[in-house]
């Protein structure tokens, strides 16, 4: 029979979870990371879930799909413990998603101990002294928090050789960030600067201060960035550049 549907755009969809809870039938779930409906039996197609989407994904549509099935609905909802309500968010943004998945490598703890690459302390930005020793003649990393737990590689080729600065350009001060990074430009003696962010568009926050404090500075510095996925892959990295898009667009793919 053709009726009343929700369908989302999973393309739009961030996540958030918002919807989820907003179904009082439990016809929508958050699936890796993105919201589907999981019965076309559970969905009443009156759209109570659609003012909760930050983003626009939801919508009414009219397609074939089998009738709702309010007994189907309750037997769903006691096996499942009842409407999955999600949290409220600061924001819709991806980088407040919930999404799990298995960690990768071995269990066995027998292996040797992995070697710190990290040459200096401290390593928050706003504790390094502009003028620190370990600065002259360096090339800095200036990393988000969660790129540190998300990628295998931070000691075996992303910090070895670098000094380095961390921070969350979501959640910290950006403008005290800039500032400090423009002095570490103008009095560190540092000969590049490489941002390390997370896919996310929230952790691009970085990239724009690396271009803010270059042009505080008075200072033409390479400035490059790479981008870190939610698994821990480098999944591109180029030059930045005035004008440069946010994470994860119209950069060189690595090989």
């Amino acid at each position: 029979m053709k009726r009343k549907i929700i369908e989302i755009d999973q393309e739009l969809c961030n996540g958030c979870g918002q919807c989820v809870g907003a179904c009082a039938e439990g016809a929508l779930e958050l699936i890796d990371g993105k919201a589907v409906l999981v019965s076309d039996v559970y969905c009443d197609g009156l759209g109570a879930c659609i003012g909760e989407c930050p983003t626009g994904a939801l919508k009414i549509i009219e397609r074939d799909a089998v009738a709702f099935d309010e007994s189907a609905v309750e037997r769903h909802l006691e096996r499942s413990g009842g409407v999955q309500s999600a949290p409220p968010l600061a924001c819709g943004c991806p980088g407040t998603a919930a999404v799990s998945f298995e960690p990768e490598g071995s269990d066995d703890a027998s292996h040797a101990r992995p070697a710190s690459a990290l040459s200096h302390f401290p390593v928050k930005l706003q504790l390094i002294n502009p003028q620190a020793p370990f600065l002259k003649g360096a090339d800095l990393l200036l990393m988000a928090d969660c790129c540190a737990l998300c990628s295998p590689e931070i000691h075996t080729r992303l910090i070895r050789n670098k000094a380095v600065a961390m921070g969350c350009p979501k959640l910290d001060d950006i403008s005290a960030h800039i500032q400090r990074l423009a002095d570490i430009i103008r009095h560190g003696g540092i000969r590049s600067l490489c941002v390390v962010h997370m896919e996310v568009p929230c952790c691009s926050g970085f990239v724009r201060a690396a271009l803010a404090a270059a042009k505080s500075a008075g200072s033409d510095i390479p400035l490059r960035h790479i981008v870190i996925s939610r698994r821990g892959e480098i999944l591109q990295e180029g030059p930045i550049e005035a004008g440069s898009p946010p994470a994860g667009q119209g950069l060189r793919m690595l090989s």
